[in-house]
């Protein structure tokens, strides 16, 4: 328990409970982890500071999507569609939650844009989910499964590169499985997560939530919403244009930032926005995405300490000793393990190799099967994903439903989510580990 990512994550865990600003939560975990780790206060600022690069390359794509995201709202678009879900969908909550779902499960395999989408979609229909009184919470918990259920259950998109990692890591430390199997040892765990969703939509969230009285913001996306009543104009098309192409470059070059400066190029050529308030749409960018970008790059730096001091394989090691030859104690502490990582690197996928190379030797000693390991190794990479601070399955979301300053990324994503995806991860990965 004197683990160096134990102490932090609860350090981090407490004081993000407590609203502690989370990069200050991280930082003040990823000092924690130095120090208890044997490092001094500055070799563990050095090795944060040289761990923080590992996420620029997604913290600068973040931000020109949240500049591109605030052209897409200026030029009206979204009315269209926010208008189009006022009629269709008046008074039924929970369709609307399971489409938000199902918009963010295509994310990461028909069209693997990831959480890119959310600054784009959310933010305009923030006034819609007002007037429907639909608890922030409900979306919140909805856009993870999303982001999240998909790369657990189906081999596509995002989810074969899980699978792949998995299989992958397996194989390389001595137990044989083919990727194809990969998706039957994690229908469980991901069945798991649906029942979360359902929970959580029919019955945690089903009750009208009113907010605090509206602030400047959220009645400029009213108003804006209100301007939006206008016909289909060659601005809209155009619009549209600058997103296929967006859309287009990010899948052909697979990178996020070409993406974004192909679509914010468009859209000044075209002259959907005015070149000259080009400022304004990049800082109202930063003020949207910003935060998120600057939380991974300290979630980087924090991952970095804890792999370089050791501290990980630690705790693996450590746990194990007192396992014995119990199938079901050995389940459960590797997937409590699990917890603990992914909740301290934000990264179910930079998970899953370290926890390979420590419970496939421990798995193959106590008998697990094939199928078996690799449910329990890919269910304790992916728990802690949800609900973790740091991570872009919970900063995604909060990005977009915070776009009016009324939604708190720890109570109304962070908490939410862990509840209702990691609890039954545990108890399905669990299932899954002793029955196949």
């Amino acid at each position: 328990m004197l683990n160096a990512v134990v102490i932090s994550v609860i350090v981090m865990v407490v004081l993000s409970l407590l609203r502690v600003n989370v990069v200050l939560a991280i930082l003040f975990a990823a000092l924690t982890a130095g120090l208890v780790a044997g490092l001094d206060v500055v070799e563990t600022i050095d090795m944060l500071v040289s761990g923080m690069g590992g996420q620029a390359s997604t913290a600068l794509s973040y931000i020109l999507l949240g500049a591109f995201a605030v052209m897409i709202g200026y030029s009206g678009i979204t009315g269209f569609l926010v208008r189009l879900l006022i009629n269709a969908l008046k008074g039924k909550k929970a369709f609307m939650l399971l489409t938000i779902a199902g918009v963010a499960s295509l994310s990461q395999n028909v069209v693997p844009v990831h959480i890119a989408f959310i600054p784009i979609l959310i933010p305009p229909l923030l006034h819609l989910f007002d007037k429907m009184k639909l608890d922030r919470r409900a979306v919140a918990t909805s856009l993870t499964f999303g982001l999240k259920a998909p790369y657990i259950m189906i081999p596509a998109g995002f989810g074969l590169i899980y699978h792949g990692i998995i299989s992958g890591e397996m194989q390389a430390n001595g137990m044989e499985i083919a990727i194809t199997q990969v998706p039957l040892a994690m229908l469980l765990p991901g069945l798991g997560m649906v029942v979360g969703l359902l929970i959580a939509i029919f019955f945690t969230y089903r009750k009208d939530r009113v907010l605090t009285p509206e602030t400047e913001v959220e009645s400029e996306i009213a108003a804006t919403s209100e301007v939006e009543k206008q016909s289909f104009t060659m601005k809209h098309f155009l619009t549209i244009v600058a997103i296929i192409a967006t859309l287009v470059v990010q899948l052909t070059f697979d990178s996020l930032i070409l993406g974004a400066l192909t679509g914010i190029v468009l859209m000044f050529g075209f002259r959907v926005v005015p070149f000259k308030q080009g400022d304004h749409f990049v800082n109202d960018g930063i003020k949207m995405m910003g935060m998120i970008a600057f939380v991974m790059l300290i979630a980087s730096g924090y991952a970095t300490i804890l792999k370089e001091t050791g501290s990980v394989e630690t705790l693996v090691e450590a746990s194990t000793a007192y396992l014995g030859n119990s199938m079901l104690l050995a389940a459960i502490l590797m997937l409590l393990v699990g917890l603990f990582i992914t909740m301290g690197i934000g990264s179910s996928f930079g998970t899953i190799p370290i926890l390979a190379a420590l419970f496939v030797p421990l798995c193959l000693a106590l008998g697990f099967s094939p199928l078996a390991t690799a449910a329990l190794i890919g269910t304790a990479g992916a728990i802690g994903d949800a609900g973790s601070p740091a991570s872009d399955s919970t900063l995604g979301p909060t990005a977009g439903l915070n776009a009016d300053g009324r939604h708190n990324h720890i109570w109304d994503t962070c908490v939410p989510t862990f509840i209702h995806f990691n609890i039954p991860l545990v108890i399905f990965g669990l299932i899954a580990a002793m029955i196949l």
